[in-house]
């Protein structure tokens, strides 16, 4: 009986290999660095031909190999980095499989040059197809050079999925900003048929690294966030909500300076942004993640694309809560300045943990503006020694100079420029964040009618009164059918003196009858019933307000979680600093 099952040749086992670990010239690129920069490489230079698959070379200034070690890492299986099966759980660096480098030369035209700065000269090894056919000394300085060429030469049926030049010199482009962005202390090159795409020196931080890929303009519109639970840390940066476009995002995520993917950090990230920003906007993610090495499994995808942690929840919410924490900030918020500040990630490392003061308690109906908030508009200067009275007097916030303009807009002096107001917008805010306070209390306070309204709806906005009887009940509507289609309202809520309850109430039905985005990017129906009656009964633009009407509305914006957003994702306040006044005056 014949045999149907058997050994297959090391040459074709190394190009199964391969097809876990090559996927096309980018991934080759990208093991290449990798090891590059485990080598304690500083300076990395990448040149490429016909978008990689013509050549690709990778050169680094690391520790190098000499002669035995050069040999021994084209077999499979062979690494410096773990020895026995315990080292996989502490593992630090990029690799340790040890396919990468006998994997790309199986499936190319290889030539390695290596010298560890101790033997008096260096080595060259030339591979073809997995097979190797030279070995020689050279002469050259510590580092590694390795040259590509003619990948998948003896795998047409791979070469022919390659995809254009363009496309695959953008691949590679991509895999290497990764890794930049990771180590912004190594000097990063590419250079691609003779043009140079990215030429990116030696930088302290992640911010300079960012400008030195996508210009000071596009960082200035990041705002540093950090946060901590347990012995997980998170720093970063994150796009301010104004900024924050459809289409195209920019999503970087690192754990232990491993660049990875993982859709439900990148959602969680999403959720600290709810009602900030509008629901088609994708902000800009740059996340770095700490870990203790035993808290994550960095061995569960072929090419280290993706991780696994020991306690996935509480990464997820400690990255929604540090972006939601960043955006109370006035950071976050929309600017006229021409000129802006880069984030500061140093301030990152002293970041309160999660739960620890990482966000703001929701407004009550008359609060104070909240502490933080008022260093706008005390000075910073250092007071001579008072009395404890008169430092009593002092911890209360003073009162900021207010203006309206054209009925619209709240004009606030602080101490290092103007904020301008959206007072229909603010008090969206102040409205949504009030009522889901109250639900979460057992309901809003409401007044009964003398004269209850009936009100005459279509038969699917009767439909939805009857959904969500109970929840506008505990917003302050007491309504009930009161046959056909006609609708008797007995108690409405009672926000401010202008409110008009009948327009409201009508106007929330219809809009959570017909839907809405604001209704659609809402999670629950306690938020849509929120975001509605705070949209629809929110004081109007045009609507002229006296000094202390100012002042409340002031006051109860800055004791928000989010004062700076309403809930339609746009901005409640557009800051102009006095920097940005001088340089308009020419001063």
């Amino acid at each position: 009986m014949s045999r149907r099952i058997h050994i297959l040749p090391d040459a074709v086992a190394n190009q199964i290999a391969a097809g876990e670990v090559v996927e096309r010239p980018g991934s080759v690129v990208k093991e290449l660095v990798e090891n590059a920069l485990d080598a304690g490489a500083t300076v990395v230079e990448v040149v490429i031909e016909g978008g990689g698959k013509r050549r690709m070379r990778v050169s680094d200034d690391g520790v190098g190999m000499g002669r035995e070690d050069a040999l021994l890492s084209l077999d499979r299986h062979a690494t410096s980095k773990i020895s026995e099966a315990s080292d996989l759980r502490d593992v630090a660096t990029f690799g340790f499989r040890g396919e990468a480098l006998p994997s790309i030369a199986a499936v190319s035209h290889l030539t390695l040059e290596t010298a560890d700065g101790q033997d008096p000269s260096g080595t060259r090894i030339r591979v073809e197809g997995g097979r190797i056919v030279g070995v020689e000394d050279l002469p050259r300085q510590r580092g590694t050079t390795i040259d590509v060429r003619n990948l998948f030469y003896n795998v047409p049926a791979r070469a022919k999925f390659l995809k254009s030049t363009s496309a695959e010199a953008r691949a590679v482009s991509e895999a290497l900003i990764q890794l930049a962005l990771a180590y912004p202390a190594v000097a990063v090159h590419l250079i691609s048929d003779s043009r140079v795409l990215l030429d990116l020196p030696a930088v302290a931080d992640e911010v300079a690294r960012a400008e030195g890929i996508w210009g000071e303009e596009a960082v200035a519109e990041l705002v540093a966030c950090a946060g901590r639970e347990g012995d997980v840390e998170l720093r970063g940066m994150v796009q301010r909500p104004d900024a924050a476009r459809p289409g195209v995002r920019r999503v970087h995520l690192f754990v232990n300076r491993r660049p990875f993917r993982a859709p439900h950090i990148v959602r969680a990230a999403d959720r600290g942004y709810r009602t900030t920003i509008p629901q088609a906007a994708r902000p800009w993610l740059f996340l770095y993640l700490q870990v203790p090495p035993r808290a994550v499994d960095v061995n569960v995808h072929p090419t280290k694309a993706e991780v696994k942690f020991r306690d996935v929840a509480a990464v997820e919410r400690l990255v929604e809560e540090a972006v939601r924490g960043v955006l109370g900030g006035e950071a976050s918020a929309a600017t006229l300045d021409g000129r802006l500040a880069r984030p500061r990630p140093e301030r990152t490392l002293a970041a309160a943990p999660v739960g620890e003061g990482g966000s703001s308690q929701v407004a009550g109906s008359t609060p104070a503006a909240a502490p933080a908030q008022m260093a706008l508009f005390v000075s910073g200067e250092p007071r001579a020694e008072t009395s404890l009275a008169a430092e009593r007097e002092l911890s209360t916030p003073p009162a900021a100079r207010l203006w309206q303009l054209h009925d619209t807009y709240v004009l606030a002096e602080t101490r290092d420029g103007l904020l301008i107001i959206d007072q229909h917008s603010a008090h969206e805010r102040i409205l949504f964040e009030r009522l889901m306070s109250d639900f979460a209390a057992g309901g809003a306070t409401s007044q009964r009618l003398l004269f209850p309204m009936t009100i005459r709806l279509s038969p699917a906005e009767c439909r939805v009164v009857e959904e969500v009887q109970g929840l506008l009940t505990r917003a302050g509507f007491e309504a009930a059918a009161f046959g056909g289609t006609t609708v008797i309202v007995h108690a409405v809520p009672n926000p401010h003196p202008y409110f008009d309850s009948e327009r409201c109430f009508r106007e929330m039905i219809a809009e959570l009858t017909h839907g809405s985005e604001l209704v659609r990017s809402a999670r629950n129906q306690h938020e849509r019933i929120a975001m509605t009656f705070a949209c629809k009964a929110a004081i109007k633009a045009g609507q002229r307000l006296d000094e202390r009407e100012l002042q409340q509305l002031f006051d109860q914006l800055f004791a928000t979680q989010l004062p700076h957003h309403d809930v339609h994702g746009r901005p409640t306040i557009v800051r102009l600093s006095l920097d940005e006044l001088t340089r308009k005056f020419g001063r």
